[in-house]
Formats: structure tokens, C-alpha cells, sequence
């Protein structure tokens, strides 16, 4: 590896142009919206559906990535569900829509009884966590495609918002803060990276036990993402929420800007950030910039609120006391400031 050390494009996964991409495949599937749609500004997360009757419904869709290869190789499926919950419902959240109900893709090799009850017992408890009902899903068996053992997750989620709910909301101004919610962890980005870096690149097992931790490597990496509903319900019923933004695919770096509008941006306090030794170790490990650390991982802030000054403080304290007392906790990570 060069001395500038590994990046995410480095090791197989080109975010910007995914990014150009989206920006295609957005305005192909305008052709199609019949004036049913609305448009926010900036995030994105959620489509958003306008009926006749003027009610607005919202819908996400997303995957596990990579961290499915950890799950089969640790034989552990237990709480991949939870992950895919977690991705759509999240997303669902950041845009202001309250969830309705999942639906689910489970595509294998061969049918196993076995996994299929582990995978959609995450699932389950992950609709449950949420407060959304697990509607249905389609179980494939495509034994041409699928390797024995290889499986693929799909999950769809769709939800309800008013129209004066919507996130992000146009008055994000200079000098509001970020609030940064915990992540359990890793979430469920950035592996192709950090497979790259610590199971290749520095050779390590999943069974190890790297120095000062109390579990194994795998176990850490197989941590469910959170689901956010609960906090953002009691953030969002006494406090005014400009914006969230869910820290996935881009990191930190990357999902933030998608709720600033335009000429402002999210500066970000990268000494404010909790120190997590997973991070830590992939940073250590694979020579990474703390740049690059920001664009591909959570770095343990899994959503962002945006909030005026004089709430801030008072709404870290009131999630801190009822949601995070003791581990890693709410912290002001930023504030919003003009370009430039």
C-alpha cells in the first residue's frame, strides 16, 4: 500500500460515482412521476409519494452490503435483519416520515430452514424496534446463481409524514449545531474497506481478540445497526429538528451535506468525536487519513441532528438521560457555517 495508506476507492468502492449515478437514474424516474411527487431540498433518503387526497407517503429501500460475507463466514444470522431494518428505516426517519410497514428480499442458493428463521427473526424484532409492521416478503431460491451458503438481503420500507414534517427543513441557518446520536458501532458501511484492511491487509481472524477488547473481532463487526425511532420521537416531540442526516454510505463527510442547503455547510469538530477502538484499530491498521475515516465510516455518530443553538445542549441532555446514561452518549460534533 502507498505511504498515503488505504481509501475506500482503494479498495473497490467509488462513492462519487455512485454519486453520479443517483444523480442519473433521478432524472430517468422523474419521467415517471405523474405529479405525485414532491421535492425536498437536499437529502433524499426517502421517496416521497403525494396522493390525490394530498396525504404524503414515504418509501426507502436498501441492503447490508458486504457485511453479509462476515455473517456467512461466522455462520451468525441472527441479528442480520436487524441491520436491514435498520437501513431503510433509518433512512425513512432522516427525511421526517413515521414508519408504516417492511417488506423483505431474502434470495439463496438452497433453501435452508435453519437460516431463514434467523434471518427473518431479525428481522422481526427489528420491525418491532421500529414500530412497523413486517407486511410481507418474497424468499427466492435461485441454486444457478447463489453458491451454497451465499444469500442476499433486500428491504423496503414505507411510511407516512405532513407535509410540514418534512426533512430537512429550508431555515438551516449558520451557527445551528450538530448533534450526533451513537452508533452501536460499525453499522453496516464501509466493509469492503475495512475487510480490505484488517482481514487481508493486516491478516487478522475474526476470532481474534485484538489488545484491551473483551470480544472477538467478528462479534464487534456483526453489532446490529441502530434503529433510531425511539430517540428521534422524543427529540422530534420536544424539540424543533431542522434536519437529520443517517450516516451511511459516505460517511460523515458525505451525508451531511445532503441536508445543508445550498452556500452553507457542516463543519464538522473531528476532536469532538467519541474514540471507538474499532475505528481506532481500521484507522491504525490501514494507514488512513482521519479525512478518509470521515467520508467512509460513522466514526460512532449513526444519525446527525440539525438544532438551533439554544436547544442544542438542552436536547443532548434530555437523549443522554433518557436513551444513552452510560456508554457512548449524544455529543454537538459541529455546527452549520457559510462556505468558504
Amino acid at each position: 500500500m502507498s505511504e498515503k495508506g488505504w481509501t475506500y476507492r482503494k479498495a473497490g468502492v467509488d462513492v462519487e460515482a455512485g454519486d453520479r449515478a443517483a444523480r442519473a437514474i433521478k432524472k430517468m424516474a422523474a419521467t415517471t412521476f405523474a405529479g405525485h411527487d414532491i421535492q425536498t431540498p437536499g437529502a433524499g433518503y426517502s421517496g416521497v409519494y403525494r396522493q390525490e387526497n394530498g396525504q404524503l407517503l414515504l418509501a426507502t429501500c436498501d441492503g447490508v452490503g458486504s457485511k453479509l460475507i462476515l455473517a456467512r463466514k461466522m455462520n451468525n444470522h441472527r441479528t442480520i435483519g436487524i441491520d436491514l431494518v435498520a437501513m431503510s428505516i433509518n433512512d425513512l426517519l432522516a427525511q421526517g416520515g413515521q414508519p408504516l410497514f417492511f417488506l423483505d428480499y431474502l434470495a439463496l442458493g438452497r433453501l435452508s430452514e435453519q437460516l431463514v428463521e434467523e434471518v427473518l427473526a431479525g428481522i422481526v424484532e427489528g420491525c418491532r424496534t421500529a414500530g412497523c409492521a413486517l407486511l410481507g416478503g418474497e424468499t427466492a431460491e435461485m441454486p444457478d446463481f447463489y453458491e451454497p451458503g451465499e444469500y442476499d438481503l433486500a428491504g423496503f420500507a414505507v411510511g407516512t409524514a405532513r407535509e410540514e414534517e418534512l426533512l430537512p427543513r429550508p431555515d438551516i441557518a449558520p451557527g445551528d449545531l450538530l448533534l450526533g446520536l451513537p452508533s452501536s458501532g460499525v453499522h453496516s458501511n464501509g466493509f469492503t474497506l475495512l475487510r480490505k484492511v484488517l482481514l487481508q491487509g493486516a491478516g487478522m481472524s475474526l476470532d481474534d481478540i485484538p489488545p484491551g477488547w473483551e470480544i472477538t473481532l467478528g462479534q464487534e463487526l456483526l453489532r446490529p445497526t441502530t434503529i433510531y425511532s425511539a430517540p428521534l420521537q422524543a427529540l422530534q416531540a420536544e424539540f424543533r429538528v431542522k434536519g437529520l442526516a443517517h450516516i451511511t454510505g459516505g460517511g460523515l463527510r458525505g451525508n451531511i451535506p445532503r441536508i445543508v442547503p445550498p452556500g452553507l455547510i457542516g463543519d464538522i469538530w473531528s476532536d469532538q468525536l467519541p474514540s471507538r477502538p474499532i475505528f481506532e484499530l481500521i484507522k491504525e491498521k490501514g494507514a488512513i487519513s482521519t479525512l478518509e475515516m470521515e467520508k467512509t465510516f460513522n466514526l460512532g455518530m449513526g444519525m446527525v441532528a440539525v438544532l438551533e443553538p439554544a436547544a442544542a445542549e438542552e436536547a443532548r441532555d434530555m437523549l443522554n438521560e433518557r436513551f444513552y446514561s452510560s456508554g457512548y452518549q449524544a455529543v454537538l460534533i459541529g455546527a452549520i457555517k457559510d462556505e468558504g
